[in-house]
């Protein structure tokens, strides 16, 4: 039976109509993937030598080994925010004899079945044979890969668990946060030492020939409380959480209505962004682009490459923006005929999409002016970035969502979901990203990055100044294509 359920699941999606149109970008992803294998494995072989830089005086086995707990948690949280859960149209299978025990367990161990699961492994491997065999032996090395096997059979099985208990995903993401904020303050403080006991845990599983099984039971104990919790919440009306106030899912954004129709579009906007999973999915991923800079700001490498410096700060500062603006128009998509059919004409329409993105912009400029104590260096390049982003980004934004009229379907996550992406997506990144870094980059072998960044900051500038006009060329698109998009918008992939 299990065969049978999965050989529809892979007939399921070989069939999808969206399978082959999305055949460039499927393509554009595997290359990517492609990419990062060859890069994980490269610094897996790496790692120890890296290691023994970073402290000279530790083995490479003993920092890795008691960084685990640590990876594990933060593993979690991101499978926790991205990992999909797993679907199936249960009521077509339960009118046929199919046991009801074998469609949960389809349900639990389908993400298991996921490669991007064991990209780690591409990794861990290298890292197995140049970092753990020459401390732990043959044996020691194979048992750390079971181990870390194991784990990620634990996490993949633990995470949709947690997401399916706690309906609010940003309540379970601050408790995860909170955890490892916890255990990394009392680490610091010297109270209780998380990387000691990580140490001696997985360096007794490592070295022990039987008791690194104990990380399979861990994995054994996740599937049987997946399946304890489909027991009690079989039925897909069981899942669905009552809550007492169901009278905020009708609230009514008023403020919003002073401003005309432009108020009253954008206010719709901010409801279809909290009412549904993918664009909210995208909203709690937006928080940790966020903290992006934290990866290079700190690091004095970095803050001698202007190119480098740029880019994060053109990220940061219009992580909104960047984020939801190649679907502002998609995700209407439900529902576009019935817009079109409304007394909304297209400058209204433009103009409240412009407005949304740009206080989008606005608001991510604002949440990373923490960033400004790295340095004035920071703060220039922030200011230069959101200039950039609100002149010259917003209408690359505006002007590229006209030309994709692939539907979005707003019910499923957006977390490994291509449903909707095509080709055109990857192409806005050109005058978004690299015409800036490129630009900047070129300056500075001339040692006149200042140069380049007043230049992309008139840009940036001249887009503000020329506003009207340039809305005016996004409506003329928006006109032309308006049939288009109404076509592709009600094709379901």
């Amino acid at each position: 039976m299990y065969q049978t359920l999965f050989r529809h699941y892979w007939l399921q999606t070989v069939r999808s109509p969206g399978y082959y149109k999305n055949l460039v970008v499927n393509i554009f992803v595997g290359l990517t993937a492609l990419y990062f294998l060859a890069v994980f494995i490269l610094v897996g072989l790496m790692l120890p030598k890296i290691l023994q830089e970073i402290a000279p005086q530790a083995d490479p086995a003993a920092i890795f080994t008691g960084s685990m707990i640590y990876a594990l948690i933060a593993l979690l949280l991101i499978r926790y925010v991205m990992q999909p859960l797993s679907r199936l149209n249960l009521e077509s299978y339960q009118v046929l004899p199919v046991k009801r025990s074998a469609l949960v367990s389809y349900l639990v161990l389908k993400p298991l079945l996921n490669p991007l699961n064991y990209i780690v492994l591409c990794l861990v491997i290298p890292f197995a044979i140049t970092g753990i065999h020459p401390a732990y032996g043959t044996a020691g090395a194979f048992r750390f890969i079971l181990i870390i096997l194991g784990l990620i059979w634990f996490n993949t099985l633990m995470a949709p668990l947690l997401k399916r208990q706690f309906s609010n995903i940003l309540l379970g993401t601050v408790t995860l946060l909170a955890i490892g904020g916890g255990l990394a303050a009392l680490e610091y403080f010297r109270i209780f030492s998380l990387f000691q006991l990580s140490q001696d845990l997985f360096s007794l599983l490592t070295v022990t020939p039987v008791v690194w099984i104990v990380v399979w039971l861990l994995g054994l104990l996740a599937f049987l409380l997946n399946r304890l919790f489909f027991a009690r919440n079989y039925y897909p009306e069981s899942f669905e959480k009552k809550s007492k106030k169901r009278e905020a899912g009708a609230q009514r954004f008023t403020f919003m209505e002073r401003f005309g129709k432009i108020g009253e579009l954008i206010s719709l906007e901010i409801k279809l962004v909290l009412r549904h999973k993918r664009t909210k999915s995208t909203l709690y991923t937006a928080f940790f682009f966020l903290l992006y800079g934290l990866i290079f700001y700190p690091n004095p490498m970095y803050n001698e490459i202007p190119g480098w410096l740029l880019f994060v700060a053109i990220f940061v500062t219009g992580t909104g923006m960047l984020l939801f603006g190649q679907w502002i128009i998609n995700w209407d998509g439900a529902h576009f005929d019935f817009l079109m059919t409304r007394d909304i004409d297209t400058h209204t329409y433009i103009r409240a999409n412009y407005t949304l993105m740009l206080a989008l912009c606005i608001v991510s400029f604002i949440a990373t002016t923490p960033y400004f104590l790295f340095g004035r260096q920071i703060i220039l390049y922030h200011l230069v970035a959101f200039v950039y982003n609100a002149g010259v980004n917003i209408y690359v934004y505006l002007f590229a969502a006209t030309l994709n009229t692939k539907r979005l379907e707003l019910s499923r996550g957006s977390s490994m979901n291509m449903q909707g992406v095509s080709y055109k997506n990857f192409l806005v990144m050109i005058p978004l990203l690299v015409i800036p870094i490129s630009l900047i980059s070129l300056f500075a072998l001339f040692s006149a990055t200042y140069i380049a960044l007043i230049i992309i900051a008139l840009m940036g500038l001249a887009g503000i100044l020329f506003r009207d006009s340039l809305l005016s060329v996004i409506e003329k698109q928006f006109l032309r294509r308006k049939y288009a998009l109404c076509t592709g918008f009600r094709k379901k992939e």
